[in-house]
């Protein structure tokens, strides 16, 4: 059996462009990237905590250091520059491989910029 886990995401970055006229995806700051294990043209699950949008585009690479969240295309009509967004990952697993899976979680204040890393989400209390 295969399982599909959380691989990786992206905590409360704020959006800085919102580009309908743009060919589609998401561009994300090539250094954000990297450290969140996300792929150029990876498939991503997008939340918008903002206003609640729930939705899916590819990742593309932005200038590294820029900061840069750029929803495009059709989906720039569920996020404006200043929105929150959680963006995931998401990958399959055999049960032995999902057993030792521990996710990339990369963290950011409200200038994109990273405050820390986990690979483990913290139990939720009563």
């Amino acid at each position: 059996m295969e399982l599909t886990l959380l691989k990786s995401k992206l905590h409360r970055v704020t959006v800085t462009h919102a580009e309908l006229d743009y060919e589609g995806s998401c561009a994300i700051d090539d250094n954000l990237m990297r450290v969140g294990n996300i792929r150029e043209y990876e498939q991503l699950h997008i939340y918008n905590v903002t206003n609640g949008e729930r939705f899916s585009t590819y990742a593309i690479r932005a200038e590294a250091g820029s900061g840069i969240i750029s929803i495009n295309g059709a989906a720039a009509h569920k996020a404006d520059a200043g929105d929150l967004l959680i963006i995931c990952t998401y990958a399959r697993f055999s049960e032995v491989e999902a057993s030792l899976h521990k996710p990339q979680l990369v963290y950011f204040d409200s200038r994109n910029r990273i405050t820390h890393t986990s690979k483990q989400i913290a139990v939720q209390a009563a």
